[in-house]
């Protein structure tokens, strides 16, 4: 679970909520036409945009904004180290044998261990990364929709919230409700947009970024391992990858093992 996420999505509706709570009850923000325009309506003009089965796949992916956990890239260099070493004493099918979690990197070392060559396992990797990526960016983008059509059909709501108002002037008693539509839906509109779809879809580029940087670092691994190079060189670039603060201090803690 992504703590962050979660606290922030659980903070952002909480301090909103007592606000509402603070200026009356709950019920004058409950209003089931700007509910049905904003959401219903936001709902299926982002579905316009894709085809269902990227829609429905949006779903399966938002989930990484708050159950993904990436591997640490650490962890992905010290078990890079330890396969180079393995490879270098016995060959590339002593990594039969070895555990190993992440799923691509596994994949690299099964092309190792079948005897591959070396471009077609950089072709096969490389392509894993640009199709894995370009999966996550429809997701992302799919949020970033629901973020700008949110408000847009917030707008709408507003404009026949006026115009029943304003087409029903003569009775007092329909321009409370008509107003509450009017307002309710910008409100709507802007919740979806600033407190749940935008920030989902930021947290969904974070995590292509993140795993598109550790996948970058396994490839070089696994073309290293294949190259037969040292493991010490192994991990010297490999620690390229983690920020500059961290190089030396993680080399030296491993150093002492």
């Amino acid at each position: 679970m992504d703590l962050a996420t979660l606290l922030g999505i659980l903070g952002a509706f909480g301090f909103v909520i007592m606000a509402m709570l603070m200026g009356g009850t709950i019920d004058m923000f409950i209003d089931v036409t700007s509910i049905l325009i904003v959401f219903g309506g936001t709902l299926f003009v982002v579905m316009m945009k894709y085809n269902l089965g990227q829609f429905l796949g949006a779903v399966k992916i938002a989930m990484k904004a708050f159950m993904f956990k990436t591997d640490s890239p650490v962890e992905l260099i010290a078990k890079s180290v330890e396969m180079a070493d393995a490879a270098r004493k016995g060959g590339f099918l002593a990594l039969e044998e070895a555990e190993i979690s992440n799923p691509f990197m596994q994949k690299g070392v099964d092309m190792l261990v079948d005897g591959h060559d070396a471009d077609v396992v950089r072709a096969t990797l490389e392509n894993d990364i640009r199709l894995t990526s370009e999966r996550h960016e429809v997701g992302a983008d799919i949020f970033k929709q629901f973020g700008d059509v949110a408000p847009a059909m917030g707008m709408i709501g507003t404009l026949v919230g006026l115009v029943a108002m304003l087409s029903n002037m003569d009775d007092p008693k329909s321009i409370g409700p008509a107003m509450a539509v009017a307002l309710l839906t910008t409100l709507y509109g802007a919740i979806v947009a600033n407190m749940v779809a935008l920030p989902i879809s930021d947290k969904l580029k974070l995590r292509a970024s993140e795993e598109k940087l550790n996948r970058s670092l396994i490839l070089d691994a696994v073309l290293g391992i294949q190259d037969g190079q040292n493991p010490r060189v192994i991990e010297g670039v490999l620690r390229n990858y983690l920020p500059e603060s961290k190089r030396d201090i993680e080399t030296t803690d491993e150093g002492g093992e």
